[in-house]
């Protein structure tokens, strides 16, 4: 049969029936067979990465993508870790969500279950292959992944490893597979029948162009426009220490900052201290008219704050009160991540509170939001919607649930006739031992 991205998606929707009723075990044995996989093959990885570096460059491709696409040592490394974080973690199917006996001996429960067969399309990152397809193995789903072009050689060694890995550890066939050209995403789109879900990870025009062009559910994880508010109250050197690692930590992930906000009663003792140890890291500083007149920065114009640079640049705008700051993050930001640096409680309750993002901190840099760093093993992305998923996405964002209904005979003559009554009695949330 020819290996189309229809067929892929016919054999993925099987492997996903298969894999729904896997064991946790066999989950985790192929996770941990992944993890081998990549330690046994790192120089192969690393030499087909090598070359898609190298064609990246002579193409020139973006510093800040560049610097995603590379694998070194330390990358392998944390595809392994995370594999190996990820099995540990509790199966996430079968969880009981929801117990209530509806009538004597008729007995309802909500309970985790796969969503089916997913479909991802990512940058140009080559380890979010890994993280995004042992997610899927561990919650039970199926998965067709397509990378960034700049990275296909990398992809595509990981992806046999992959397969190999899960055969031998007993996983269904066709249980992932990798689409290699923008055709391939256009013909996915059409595949409704076969796939459940497609997670488009990418700017926010990208993403509706996905949901315009497909009758498939999109859980869209759009670009990480992120930003520090430095209050009134502050501890000047943890504010210093927090802005700076938000922003030059790693300039080229969707959770470094982007702006920063500072409260006009602080901005002359923190702007000076603050620009000085961000243009030892090489940033390039925009600032707003009051913001010139305190440091030496370039103007910022309205498509500053509009802006995801994924580089050594930061924009800076002073602000008469947290009110302004936070109707500035709604209206200018994507709803990622933002982080308040003030020592005032209420203050941060307040910003946590009333600023619409998945992600909302205090006094700590925006480079947390990570699903690895949140416990989750790894993540398919940071979504920035409100439904079924927010966040960084994990395991429990890949499933959905149904309702179990156990009886032993019940009709609803008898309840209509008075036979029988409803009780909604609650009951433990673990599924009865038949």
């Amino acid at each position: 049969m020819e290996h189309t991205v229809q067929t892929m998606a016919q054999a993925a929707r099987k492997a996903a029936r298969q894999l729904a009723a896997v064991s946790i075990d066999t989950r985790n044995a192929a996770l941990l067979a992944i993890a081998e996989g990549i330690t046994a093959h790192q120089e192969e990885i690393m030499a087909a990465n090598k070359l898609d570096v190298a064609q990246a460059t002579e193409e020139n491709l973006s510093t800040p993508l560049l610097n995603r696409l590379k694998v070194n040592e330390t990358k392998c490394q944390r595809m392994i870790d995370g594999l190996h974080a990820l099995a540990k973690l509790p199966d996430p199917l079968g969880h009981v969500q929801y117990a209530k006996e509806l009538s004597q001996g008729l007995n309802l429960y909500r309970v985790a279950c796969p969503i089916g067969v997913i479909g991802v399309i990512f940058e140009s990152r080559p380890d979010a292959l890994v993280q995004i397809s042992s997610l899927c193995l561990k919650s039970g789903n199926a998965v067709l992944l397509k990378g960034g072009r700049e990275a296909l050689r990398t992809n595509q060694v990981l992806t046999r490893i992959i397969k190999e890995a899960i055969e031998k550890a007993g996983v269904p066939a066709g249980f992932c597979d990798l689409l290699e050209t923008r055709e391939d995403v256009s013909e996915m789109l059409k595949l409704h029948q076969w796939i459940d879900l497609v997670i488009p990870r990418g700017s926010n025009a990208f993403v509706q162009y996905i949901m315009q062009n497909s009758q498939i559910p999109v859980l869209g994880h759009a670009e990480g426009l992120c930003h520090m508010y430095v209050d009134e109250h502050i501890d000047l050197a943890l504010a210093v220490k927090v802005a700076v690692d938000s922003k030059t930590q790693n300039l080229s992930v969707c959770n470094a900052a982007e702006t920063m906000l500072v409260h006009r009663a602080v901005a002359a003792d923190f702007l000076p201290v603050v620009a000085e140890k961000l243009k030892e890291k090489g940033t390039e500083l925009r600032g707003d008219a009051r913001t010139q007149s305190l440091i030496d920065c370039l103007p910022a114009t309205e498509e500053d704050w509009q802006t995801e640079y994924l580089d050594s640049i930061l924009s800076i705008k002073i602000v008469d009160s947290m009110e302004e700051a936070i109707e500035h993050i709604n209206h200018y930001g994507s709803h990622h991540t933002d982080s308040i640096l003030s020592t005032n409680t209420e203050n941060a309750e307040r910003f946590m509170t009333l600023v619409d993002s998945a992600d909302v901190f205090w006094n700590c840099s925006t480079r947390f939001s990570d699903g690895f760093l949140f416990g989750f093993g790894a993540e398919v992305g940071i979504a920035t919607g409100k439904i079924h998923a927010r966040g960084p996405m994990g395991m429990e964002g890949l499933c959905t649930y149904k309702y179990r209904l156990y009886g032993n005979g019940q009709t609803l003559t008898e309840l209509n006739n008075g036979d029988i009554s409803l009780t909604h009695q609650d009951l433990p949330k673990t599924l009865p031992n038949l």
